[in-house]
């Protein structure tokens, strides 16, 4: 079985989230006899925010390099970033390090043409939603990709880092989300919902979501298992 390298901390919250699946995921596909070995990095979640938000890409780019780095040498296979955010130098650190990164919105995109959808809505924090990183896989493939309202952005932006991030999870914050996933199915005729940040799935899953939910982390999970079990 190859080793996984995960780039955590962009939040713990996730990070928790990924150890844990990758973990129940594996021992279950294998009947009870394996589980994976993982590596974590853990970045300081407020250092790589500060420089995501205050646009310091390369010095962002360096930063996590090193922590793929220090993957590759304790021996990962497979290497990824465990934060839809943090693809905003994805080229910039595979360019890097020579290593080919098994990519969030490369994966969600792949599960959306599976199931045919032709518009989807995407929600994440303020960059994701209104970055290109998250898109360009999807619009490529022919999918029409809408965002919230620039204040459903804001607010959106706002829960994510002041209460997910946390792990702090509200039913006003669900009702909130929940309305702003109708309005577009109603007025922009989106067919599912991507939950582009990897602490949405902390407040949004299929039986509550008003829409078909593209998870990123599950659709992510997914894959890294799959390599991972991979002859």
């Amino acid at each position: 079985m190859k080793k996984i390298g995960l780039v955590g901390g962009t939040g713990p919250e996730s990070t928790l989230m990924y150890y844990r699946e990758l973990n129940r995921r594996v021992d279950e596909l294998t009947n009870g006899t394996a589980m994976p070995d993982v590596a974590i990095e853990s970045v300081n979640f407020r250092k790589a925010w500060n420089l995501v938000s205050e646009e310091k890409y390369t010095e962002l780019t360096d930063y996590l390099s090193e922590k793929v780095e220090c993957l590759k040498a304790g021996g990962a296979d497979i290497i990824s970033l465990t934060a839809g955010t943090m693809h905003i130098v994805y080229d910039e650190i595979v360019s890097k390090t020579g290593t080919p990164l098994i990519s969030i919105p490369k994966a969600v995109s792949d599960e959306a043409v599976s199931k045919g959808y032709k518009k989807v809505g995407l929600l994440g924090t303020i960059f994701t939603m209104e970055r290109d990183y998250m898109k360009k896989d999807l619009t490529e493939a022919g999918i029409d990709v809408i965002i919230p309202q620039k204040e459903e952005r804001e607010l959106i932006a706002k829960r994510i880092f002041e209460e997910l991030e946390l792990g702090i999870v509200k039913e006003s914050t669900l009702k909130e989300f929940t309305d702003i996933i109708r309005r577009m199915q109603a007025e922009d005729g989106i067919e599912a919902v991507i939950l582009g940040c990897t602490e949405l799935p902390l407040l949004l899953n299929k039986e509550n979501c008003p829409v078909d939910c593209l998870d990123s982390v599950e659709i992510h999970l997914k894959k890294l298992v799959e390599l991972a079990l991979r002859e």
